[in-house]
């Protein structure tokens, strides 16, 4: 065996060195990927004039726009920021929850539709800002304003399809359900279509669901 001793130097990789004092001061947003990304419509619908520049800056800079298009980054991050405290201030329930449920089903904005609509509502009527999918085929409705999505964590069709039925799936199932009325509503819309035992019986139990006000 090698006698060498391993050795670690990562702190050589952070550089303490200040910008210089051309360089506008700014904090750091302090959010992880989660709520930066329930956020990010967000941003960037207010922050798109600050983002096209920094973009502009970057491609004219010729491979040096991290160091020469500071200015503008910051002014990126100070638009971002103010997005985050914005909706923290008038819409921290609907947020939170919404940037949870992403972070807990692999940050999929297709798994918390429900959650992202009332989010989506709070900001657009404190805010004033909108969800925009950008290059939207015109005539089509945007995938987060669909009431039926295409891709869906809602795997109770495929269990009563291949005839996989237990009490885990059952109670998955109306739990999820019991918190989500939106959920409720498609489930109720599935199971009336099945005629098995089963699926009459999870029919009967939702019917009794007390389900939690939105």
């Amino acid at each position: 065996m090698a006698s060498r001793q391993p050795r670690f130097n990562q702190k050589a990789l952070v550089d303490t060195t200040p910008l210089p004092d051309n360089i506008p001061k700014v904090n750091e947003i302090g959010a992880s990927s989660a709520p930066l990304l329930s956020a990010s419509f967000f941003i960037g619908a207010r922050c798109r004039p600050y983002n096209d520049d920094y973009m502009k800056c970057k491609t004219e800079a010729n491979g040096r726009g991290e160091l020469e298009c500071m200015r503008e980054g910051r002014k990126v991050t100070r638009c971002a920021a103010s997005v985050i405290k914005d909706v923290n201030t008038h819409c921290l329930e609907q947020f939170r929850k919404h940037w949870q449920c992403l972070d807990n089903n692999n940050q999929n904005l297709w798994e918390c539709r429900p959650a992202e609509r009332r989010l989506n509502a709070c900001v657009y009527e404190n805010l004033k800002l909108e969800k925009t999918i950008p290059d939207t085929p015109g005539k089509e409705i945007p995938v987060h304003l669909r009431q039926n999505q295409i891709y869906s964590s809602h795997k109770f069709t495929d269990w009563l399809r291949h005839g996989q039925y237990n009490t885990e799936v059952a109670h998955r199932e109306l739990e999820k359900a019991r918190q989500d009325p939106e959920y409720k509503k498609q489930l109720h819309e599935q199971l009336s279509g099945q005629k098995d035992i089963f699926s009459k019986g999870m029919l009967r139990a939702l019917n009794t669901l007390d389900v939690p006000k939105a």
